[in-house]
């Protein structure tokens, strides 16, 4: 008898550390701020429960109209409360999803320093870029307090310089600072050089998520555009995207993705706004063919079946079926929403599951665009992130905003 009050004792220790975890983990993972559409019921999942706390209760909440919001009280399966959160009601949201190839053209701010290398002189190697204290991933705004947006202008300015000092208007971390070296007469060679590698422009192929007829404003790749050589994020001066074909697959396996090869087409589709955290934005021009959608709020996405809609030849998406395995509804890190695995043996088959170039893919669950693939697991070919599409359209509309500003 005794033993088996000490089974029972460790037994309820045990219950009661998972229901004190669970409890943690979702008070951590949860926002605190939700949208639901007007007549919609706020819920989450099968073991988050949802009670109104209104003055006139959950009538209040039912009947809230679109820009109303409400307090809500979640709890683990109705008995252990876990968060009081604000609920907003919104207009249902529909847009084009896409899943098309399309092409980026980004023209920097400024010009990125994406190296620094030694020149050779009469009196032996020297750095005089380095030595003045730029550093690769720098972005140089202006030389000697002219602008300059392109490599060929800064080039021009140092090779000119006749040994005379050089002042550069650089940009690191969102902190402007000048910085003022003596360019240096190579070896064997006409003109001077400060030992700087520069970049002035990106190109490359993603998927486009979706666009807002009403508006013309578009979300894609899901995660910022980095550059190869800094890894950081590439800064916009300006940009377009344009239509693209993908003519290969490169299969991804464990330890090393594939890729999409695509290439651009002639046109134009639209101006690209931002390169951010969540992806690439901006304005159409031209509206490619999509199929029209409502956007699922994020407590509406759950683990189970889904569906991505990519191109994996040509210009024409094709659907893939996919599980999604698990849900983050909060967190910091917006591109890592959701993990995604590829179970269609046809998107096996052809590329492993996903790849490069993948990213912005959409996917599609319960008859509603709910995120978009962001990256692959690099041990895991057939898995990736995802992020909530709710977030993508937020984002869209917010960039939209603030350029007509």
């Amino acid at each position: 008898m005794r033993r088996l009050g000490r089974v029972l004792y460790i037994m309820l220790v045990l219950v009661c550390a998972v229901v004190l975890t669970a409890v943690g983990y979702y008070r951590y993972a949860l926002p605190d701020r939700f949208t639901v559409s007007e007549g919609q019921q706020f819920c989450i999942g099968r073991l988050v429960q949802s009670d109104p706390l209104t003055a006139s209760g959950g009538d209040r909440a039912a009947s809230a109209a679109v820009g109303d919001e409400y307090r809500a009280r979640l709890s683990l399966g109705g008995l252990f409360p876990l968060k009081d959160v604000t609920v907003s009601v919104s207009d249902r949201q529909v847009v084009m999803v896409c899943g098309i190839p399309f092409g980026i053209k980004m023209y920097m701010e400024g010009v990125l320093v994406i190296g620094l290398s030694d020149v050779t002189t009469a009196a032996g190697n020297v750095n005089p870029a380095a030595a003045a204290g730029v550093c690769v991933g720098d972005v140089i705004r202006a030389v000697n307090g002219r602008s300059v947006t392109t490599s060929r202008q800064l080039s021009d300015v140092i090779n000119d310089c006749e040994g005379k000092p050089v002042t550069l208007r650089l940009c690191r971390d969102g902190v402007d600072f000048d910085a003022t070296f003596t360019p240096v007469r190579p070896v064997g060679e006409t003109g001077y050089r400060g030992g700087m590698w520069v970049r002035d422009s990106a190109a490359g192929v993603g998927t486009l998520t979706f666009y807002d007829p009403a508006t013309g404003a578009f979300g894609g790749l899901g995660h910022a555009v980095f550059d190869a050589d800094t890894g950081q994020e590439t800064p916009l001066g300006s940009g377009e995207i344009v239509p693209a074909r993908i003519f290969d697959v490169i299969k991804g396996k464990s330890g090393s993705p594939g890729e999409l090869r695509g290439s651009f087409e002639p046109g134009t589709l639209g101006r690209l706004l931002q390169n951010g955290q969540d992806g690439l934005y901006g304005q159409l021009t031209a509206y490619p063919i999509g199929r029209t959608l409502p956007v699922a709020p994020r407590q509406q996405v759950h683990k189970g079946t889904a569906q991505l809609l990519t191109t994996l030849s040509g210009t024409e998406p094709q659907l893939y079926e996919v599980e999604i395995e698990q849900i983050r509804y909060g967190g910091t890190n917006t591109t890592r929403n959701m993990v995604v695995r590829v179970t269609d043996p046809r998107l096996l088959e052809q590329a492993g599951g996903i790849v490069q170039g993948m990213s912005g893919s959409p996917l599609i669950q319960d008859g509603a665009l709910v995120g978009a693939v962001t990256h692959v697991l690099v041990d895991d070919a057939t898995c990736g992130y995802a992020i909530f599409a709710e977030t993508m359209l937020n984002t869209a509309a917010t960039v939209l905003e603030q350029a007509a500003a």
